[in-house]
């Protein structure tokens, strides 16, 4: 076995155990969800505190905070699993939680570069942070009228570590790359699901087309037949 698949194996036992002692205590799989929003409120303010003078200690710390809060993110669909309680409205409530988590570290970083008085990084994470939320509800709005939308790349938990790594190595200004990346490649998802939507969406329309040409067929059809039984009609005689 290799050292990454004994680590990943190391993880997996990790998480089995949280899982098994969360499960143990009967806790609503939505508390745990709710959990993880605090947790990332907590990172988003000490994204917010930071200044030019602390930002390398400050982003650690919210990163390190970010981690935490994706434990809670990754038990409670289990627990919920592990203790019987998947509910509709669970998913529901994990996916609006999700996208109140991603604004808040969001909002963090705008106040960091706005007391840093960096307009131009301001309205990038403005940016990102509107795209975030565009990626999840283009995923949303498309699969309420085609089923599935699953295409494009930057999905949360790919923005998430992208974040996470910016502030482990915000030292090295490792945040500015993340957020042109976070930006670039969220509004490619958001292009790539529109262009596949309406792909699909025309397959639909084209579909429904038919069928209600087909069924108009079949209506105009029926008067000509002639019905069962009927009297002809007299002719008239010949005088």
């Amino acid at each position: 076995m290799t050292w990454t698949g004994a680590f990943g194996r190391a993880c997996r036992v990790l998480l089995h155990a949280i899982v098994r002692g969360l499960a143990l205590t009967r806790i609503s799989p939505n508390v745990l969800t709710f959990i993880g929003l605090v947790i990332n409120i907590i990172a988003a303010v000490l994204f917010g505190f930071a200044n030019s003078g602390n930002y390398p200690r400050m982003f650690l710390y919210a990163g390190l905070v970010i981690i935490a809060a994706g434990i809670f993110d990754m038990v409670d669909g289990r627990v919920a699993r592990a203790t019987n309680q998947v509910t509709t409205f669970g998913s529901f409530f994990d996916s609006v939680i999700d996208r109140y988590s991603d604004v808040a570290l969001f909002f963090g970083l705008l106040v960091y570069y706005a007391r840093a008085h960096s307009f131009f990084y301001l309205i990038l994470v403005a940016i990102v942070m509107v795209s975030s939320v565009m990626v999840s509800y283009t995923r949303a709005r498309a699969e309420s009228l085609i089923g599935s939308c699953k295409v494009g790349f930057m999905e949360r938990p790919e923005r998430i570590v992208l974040v996470i790594i910016g502030a482990l190595f915000a030292r090295w200004g490792a945040m500015a790359p993340v957020l042109w990346i976070l930006a670039v490649l969220s509004t490619v998802t958001i292009i790539h699901r529109i262009a596949y939507t309406y792909q699909q969406t025309r397959i639909l329309d084209e579909k429904a087309a038919a069928e209600a040409a087909a069924r108009q067929k079949v209506v105009a059809s029926e008067p000509s037949k002639a019905k069962p039984g009927g009297q002809r009609p007299q002719q008239a005689g010949v005088i």
